[in-house]
């Protein structure tokens, strides 16, 4: 709520400092400052396991640091992000293992939707407070909202999407060429963590783009990325409707994700299941202060409670570090409600 003093921030910062998980992050600390062994990258490779635990993956680290809000100026974030930003270090961590070094070579194809390797090292690098500090980010910052442009010029994702008519794999889903531009998590999460951007018109852009993806897009909708002849499935585009928290519904594994970082844009109550999720949230909250969700439901139990033990790119808003204990999943979901309903209301 931004009302501690700094006495109060220092003391519960030195509490985070010693959580499990964070002393993990701090025990994947190489000497060049990069954390860990790639960054959304292989858990094992032909048999070899490459992460003791999931926070040994660069991009996992970054998120954890990133809603734990450890501040921008401490070592651990200040090294990691100036390696993030030096070619020669990334080159040798990407070099680990014989797949990522063309990922590497390639790392920039893909990048107007999202997709690709420095699309996810600016976004973890803004998710550490350094998205508005040199033009590489800023281009990406411009780059996003591309993609949330593109969306307003469509009625239908057929309008931009192909089939590949030669093939006759299980998957052959409709796909985009690797150079067209089109918002996915990682464009989302770039604009919600930086301020470069921001202008009213930027911010009523997003608006009338979210609340167009939710008018034009169907429930089914399957999309690949061309990348170097290979047809990729993206991560999480946003190609699907997106929809308001309910107390008595779990929609997908980023639920509460695209909420906050839908809020964190400052769209305030012009995105409109942002409206919707505001009253079921106050609603929900009426009766103790507490929020709860139906948790016997199928879907809860395997994507969103019992199997999440790390901040990783397939996981909802996540800070305690064991849901085992006893009231730590209502603490995590009345934390987010506040959360949520002070971005609407700041932003």
């Amino acid at each position: 709520m931004q009302d501690l003093s700094k006495a109060e921030e220092e003391k519960l910062l030195d509490q985070i400092y010693q959580t499990p998980h964070f002393k993990l992050v701090q025990s994947y600390v190489k000497l060049n400052g990069y954390i860990g062994s790639g960054c959304h990258s292989w858990s094992n490779w032909h048999g070899l396991i490459l992460h003791r635990t999931p926070i040994e993956d660069g991009e996992v680290a970054a998120r954890l640091l990133s809603y734990y809000a450890i501040p921008n100026n401490h070592a651990i974030i200040k090294n990691y992000v100036a390696a993030m930003r030096n070619e020669d270090v990334l080159r040798t961590e990407f070099s680990y293992i014989p797949p990522e070094i063309p990922r590497f070579e390639n790392r920039f194809v893909g990048l107007n939707s999202g997709n690709s390797l420095m699309a996810i090292l600016y976004t973890m690098q803004a998710m550490l407070g350094y998205g508005d500090d040199t033009d590489q980010v800023r281009h990406f910052q411009e780059t996003s909202l591309k993609g949330f442009k593109r969306v307003l010029e469509i009625s239908s994702l057929d309008e931009i999407t192909k089939y590949n008519v030669n093939a006759k794999k299980k998957y052959n889903y409709p796909y985009i060429e690797s150079d067209e531009y089109y918002p996915d998590s990682y464009t989302l999460e770039m604009l919600a963590y930086t301020q470069g951007w921001r202008t009213p018109e930027n911010v009523n852009m997003l608006a009338d783009s979210l609340n167009h993806i939710n008018a034009i897009m169907k429930p089914d909708n399957q999309m690949s990325i061309k990348i170097k002849g290979k047809y990729i499935g993206p991560c999480f585009p946003l190609i699907r409707p997106l929809y308001p928290f309910r107390a008595d519904r779990v929609d997908n594994i980023l639920y509460r994700r695209y909420l906050t970082e839908i809020a964190m844009l400052g769209v305030g109550e012009k995105v409109n299941i942002i409206n919707e999720s505001i009253a079921n949230i106050k609603e929900a909250l009426d009766m103790d202060g507490i929020l709860r969700t139906n948790f016997d439901l199928p879907k809860y139990r395997r994507n969103l409670a019992q199997n999440i033990e790390y901040p990783t790119a397939y996981v909802d808003v996540k800070l305690e570090p064991d849901y085992k204990r006893k009231y730590a999943l209502e603490c995590d979901l009345t934390f987010w409600a506040v959360q949520f309903l002070s971005l609407v209301k700041t932003k």
